[in-house]
């Protein structure tokens, strides 16, 4: 995937955190090395000049697996807010990963632990930078 991503300023941070303090507590550093790789490769903007159209922390996504058909929402939230009863997966969760940053329209594939999944990103039903609410 060559598509350079958007990342907020706060999100970068927020996140470099997030991936900083884990790292003295997982053994599996794989997620923290992918979430890395992304954040390496983002556009990074101010929360003002986000455009509405991208995945930013906490939004809540509408997506297509192009595999099934299947329609699903999710929100991408911090480890600590996930609940999946709630469709709220963690930013660390490799489909959390993988919709960060990216623009409605997008087609991502992404490995996860049932296998590659490939998902077009059709709308953001709520963005906290476009509502006016810091994420």
């Amino acid at each position: 995937m060559s598509t350079q991503i958007v990342i907020t300023e706060r999100d970068l941070t927020r996140l470099q955190q997030l991936i900083d303090s884990a790292r003295l507590q997982w053994r599996d550093q794989t997620l923290l090395d992918r979430l890395e790789g992304e954040l390496s490769r983002a556009k990074v903007v101010s929360g003002k000049q986000v455009s509405a159209d991208v995945v930013t922390m906490n939004s809540r996504v509408r997506v297509t697996d192009l595999d099934t058909g299947k329609e699903a929402t999710y929100q991408v939230v911090f480890p600590r807010d996930a609940n999946a009863s709630k469709n709220m997966i963690s930013v660390l969760a490799p489909i959390g990963t993988a919709l960060l940053g990216f623009k409605v329209g997008s087609e991502i594939e992404w490995e996860t632990p049932g296998g590659l999944r490939r998902l077009r990103i059709d709308a953001i039903e709520y963005q906290p930078e476009s509502a006016g609410v810091a994420a």
